[in-house]
C-alpha cells in the first residue's frame, strides 16, 4: 500500500494501486487480489469501499471475479479498433473481426437522422437513414460498440442492411461499393475521449456506478465514395480499460 499523499476516493487509490502492479507485471496473469475482507482490512476501509474498487478493476477489463475462488488478474485485453481499422481488415482478409474477436447483438431499424449524424452524412435532420448497431468482443468482454449510420437509399439498393443480423457477402461498404459500382476512395477519422454516461455504461454492458468515474474512447469514420458521397458515418466506443492502438510503416 502506497505511503502517498492522495486526494482520491479510497476505493480508486486501491484500484489505481492495483491497475499499476498488474500493468507493471508485479501482479502476473493468474494471480488472485486480496478477498474483500482482507482488502478492507489491509487498507482500512470498509467492505463496500473494497468492494468497489474491486468492481472498478474488473469494469476496466483488468481482472474477474471466479465464484468461490476470488478475483484474478487476466492477462490484457486486445486493444480496441475503429471502424476504418475494421474496414481496412475486411479489404485484406474479408472479415472486419480482429484477433479473437465476434460480434452480436445486431440490430437494424430505419430511423431520423439525428442532428449530428445529418451534418456528418451531409443530408438533411430528419432524413431517413439506416441504423446499424452492434457489439464486438473478445474472451475478456467487449471490445467495443459499434454504431453505423447509412443514408436510406443504400438500404433500397442493399435491403441486407437494414435486417437485424449480421452481414454476408462483405461489409456494408464493400455491398454498398458493389450495388452502386463507386469505390470508397477515402475516409475521415476522429478519435477523441469523454466520461461515461449512463446510457454508454448500458451499451457496453458494464456496471453503472462505473458512469461516475470511467472513461471511453470515442472513434468516428465518415467513408466517401468516388462521387464525393458520404456513404456511411461510423462511431464506436471502446469498452472501459480499453486503448486505441495502430500501426504503421516507417520507411527510411
Amino acid at each position: 500500500m502506497s505511503d502517498q499523499a492522495d486526494n482520491r476516493a479510497p476505493y480508486a487509490q486501491i484500484a489505481a494501486h492495483y491497475t499499476e502492479a498488474i500493468t507493471s507485471g508485479q501482479l502476473p496473469p493468474g494471480s488472485l487480489l486480496p478477498s474483500i475482507k482482507n482488502l478492507a482490512q489491509e487498507w482500512q476501509v470498509s467492505t463496500a469501499t473494497a468492494e468497489k474498487a474491486l468492481r472498478k478493476l474488473r469494469s476496466e477489463g483488468l481482472v474477474r471475479g471466479i465464484h468461490g475462488i476470488g478475483t484474478e488478474v487476466l492477462d490484457r485485453p486486445a486493444p480496441m479498433s475503429s471502424g476504418s481499422q475494421r474496414q481496412d481488415r475486411g479489404r485484406r482478409s474479408g472479415s472486419s473481426w480482429g484477433a479473437g474477436e465476434r460480434s452480436d447483438s445486431h440490430q437494424a431499424s430505419v430511423v431520423p437522422a439525428p442532428a449530428d449524424v445529418a451534418r456528418a452524412l451531409d443530408i438533411e435532420p430528419g432524413s431517413d437513414v439506416v441504423k446499424r448497431c452492434r457489439v464486438y468482443r473478445d474472451r475478456h468482454g467487449i471490445v467495443a460498440h459499434s454504431t453505423s449510420w447509412i443514408p436510406a437509399q443504400y438500404g433500397k439498393l442493399v435491403p441486407q442492411l437494414t435486417k437485424s443480423e449480421r452481414l454476408t457477402g462483405g461489409t456494408s461498404l464493400q455491398l454498398i461499393a458493389q450495388a452502386t459500382g463507386r469505390p470508397i476512395t477515402h475516409r475521415i477519422d476522429t478519435a477523441s475521449a469523454r466520461l461515461l454516461t449512463p446510457e454508454d455504461a448500458s451499451l457496453l454492458e458494464v456496471d453503472p456506478a462505473t458512469a461516475l468515474t470511467g472513461a471511453v474512447v470515442v472513434m468516428t469514420a465518415r467513408f466517401v465514395d468516388s462521387g464525393e458521397s458520404v456513404v456511411e458515418y461510423g462511431v464506436d466506443l471502446g469498452s472501459p480499460g480499453r486503448t486505441w492502438q495502430t500501426k504503421s510503416e516507417v520507411t527510411q
